[in-house]
């Protein structure tokens, strides 16, 4: 289903007694303001608890109470410390009825704690940070848990790991509501890498070298100047100089997925920013991004993004770059 986004998206924080400072922050820091440049509106940011909170050594004063909550069009549930507390029972409450009147719920790191005890994630995948998806498992066990991504996107809810994969998802929402574009140039501003996939892992099981040393360092900017040619995994090897095999094993230790995975990503990635920055066709962006046709890059980016190109186009006219009239 696609979400209509509010002309002006409120985003409330949720709050209370032990909220991890970190994650409270970050959110503030994407959804506080708008980056310079995009133009157009931006985030209503609201700050929700009991009353006054301490966030680690931090003493906070929430703008609104807890029943703001069921006002906004998305909800933050940042980390809170005490997993093993059950989570205050007002949060609790007030983020269910956030959701049941029709707000988009997310938590970041241990937050999923706090929308597993709502109720909100039984019968669905959901992740947390890993030093802690056992014990969420174990407390919930008609929650799919997943360990080993960096968030998960269910629709109206959504769960991220812990710090950096918290960042991951906020850049994810903004994307979702205001397009590649604009997710990048905030992301250029925080200085982060502007996409990184939900599916990656979280952490890899061997050290990534640096970069200049890395197996891929010369590979990856090599296909990104190329994706308007048909390449294939043994392209990517014989330029890579290893065998195919290889190639799958450090694409899967550096990126947490496959070759043609990741090159299907750069695609339709390529094909957002085309979208979104120029008027060229279906046909004309088709070539650009290496699908071969119109009718390849309509299947492939429904369903990757959930939207036909069209649709997205009409939908994430960019603010960065207007088109000529």
């Amino acid at each position: 289903m696609t979400r209509t986004i509010p002309d002006v998206n409120t985003v409330a924080l949720a709050v209370t007694d032990g909220m991890l400072h970190f994650e409270l922050a970050l959110a503030c820091e994407v959804f506080g303001s708008a980056p310079a440049g995009v133009t157009g509106p931006w985030y209503d940011l609201v700050l929700c608890g009991p009353g006054p909170v301490r966030a680690d050594r931090f003493l906070l004063e929430p703008d609104h109470g807890l029943d703001r909550l069921a006002c906004a069009d998305t909800v933050i549930v940042p980390g809170w410390a005490d997993i093993d507390e059950e989570p205050p029972a007002d949060l609790v409450a007030a983020v269910r009825a956030a959701h049941e009147a029709g707000a988009r719920v997310a938590s970041l790191c241990t937050g999923a704690f706090v929308l597993a005890a709502a109720g909100l994630l039984d019968g669905l995948r959901a992740t947390t940070h890993w030093a802690h998806t056992h014990a969420l498992a174990a407390r919930h066990p008609r929650v799919e848990v997943d360990p080993d991504v960096l968030y998960v996107d269910s629709g109206s809810v959504l769960t991220s790991a812990g710090k950096a994969a918290a960042m991951d998802l906020c850049l994810h929402l903004v994307r979702l509501d205001h397009g590649s574009s604009v997710a990048n140039v905030a992301a250029r501003r925080l200085v982060v890498p502007p996409h990184r996939d939900g599916g990656q892992a979280q952490f890899v099981t061997t050290p990534v070298p640096a970069p200049d040393n890395h197996p891929l360092a010369a590979l990856l900017p090599w296909v990104l100047e190329r994706l308007d040619q048909p390449l294939t995994v043994e392209d990517l090897a014989r330029q890579a100089r290893m065998s195919s095999r290889n190639l799958g094993r450090h694409f899967r230790a550096a990126t947490g997925t496959t070759p043609l995975q990741w090159l299907l990503t750069q695609r339709i990635r390529h094909a957002q920013e085309l979208l979104e920055t120029t008027d060229h066709g279906i046909d004309s962006i088709a070539a650009a991004t290496g699908m071969g046709t119109a009718t390849t890059l309509r299947r492939h980016f429904n369903r990757t993004v959930g939207v036909p190109p069209d649709t997205y186009r009409r939908t994430f006219r960019t603010r960065t770059h207007p088109t000529s009239s």
